[in-house]
């Protein structure tokens, strides 16, 4: 099965996590919705979502039951600057990676699949 998460490998997802919460703890908008006395955890969750979704082990759904994405974001007020801006550090995550590892067209649905989601977990207008 030639899955994204087969294309690119576990450590590419880690590296993109890693990257992204590096950003998160310093960021005025987004760090605030984060559980400061659990960030692995919240890698964990994060790594192990993208990983399921992208064709990778099951590991999310496992340990979390289905990954119910808007009710899980419902207590946080994400409004569109907060969408925003999770886009742009996972971008800039994305961007720490060589293109060696990640082609331009498995960018490019990383990419689709973020704004999508980014889109759907607005709750506050």
């Amino acid at each position: 099965m030639d899955s994204l998460y087969h294309r690119l490998g576990d450590e590419a997802f880690e590296r993109l996590v890693a990257g992204f919460y590096a950003r998160v703890k310093n960021d005025d908008i987004l760090s605030p919705m984060y559980p400061h006395d659990d960030w692995e955890g919240a890698q964990w969750r994060l790594r192990a979502f993208l990983t399921q979704y992208w064709g990778g082990p099951k590991d999310y759904s496992l340990q979390r039951g289905h990954p119910r994405l808007r009710m899980r974001h419902a207590q946080f007020p994400i409004d569109h600057a907060a969408a925003s801006r999770w886009l742009e550090l996972m971008e800039a995550s994305l961007s720490d990676i060589e293109e060696a590892i990640i082609s331009d067209a498995d960018r490019a649905a990383l990419r689709d699949h973020w704004q999508r989601a980014a889109a759907m977990l607005i709750n506050k207008f």
